[in-house]
C-alpha cells in the first residue's frame, strides 16, 4: 500500500484516438471518399448539376 501512484503525462489520455474500422459488410470512409470524388467528376464531365434531374 505504500507504492507511490504512477506519474501522468499532461494532455495524455488513455483513450484511443483512432476511427475504428467499420463494420464487416460496410463500406470504408476512404472508399466512401473515393466515391464521392467519382461521382462528382462524372456530374462535372455529363455537363449535368446537382438537382437537374427533372
Amino acid at each position: 500500500m505504500t507504492e507511490p501512484l504512477p506519474r501522468r503525462t499532461p494532455g495524455v489520455s488513455g483513450r484511443k484516438t483512432a476511427i475504428p474500422d467499420p463494420l464487416p459488410g460496410l463500406p470504408s470512409r476512404d472508399l466512401l471518399l473515393r466515391v464521392a470524388g467519382g461521382w462528382e467528376k462524372f456530374m462535372r464531365s455529363s455537363g449535368s448539376q446537382p438537382g437537374d434531374e427533372t
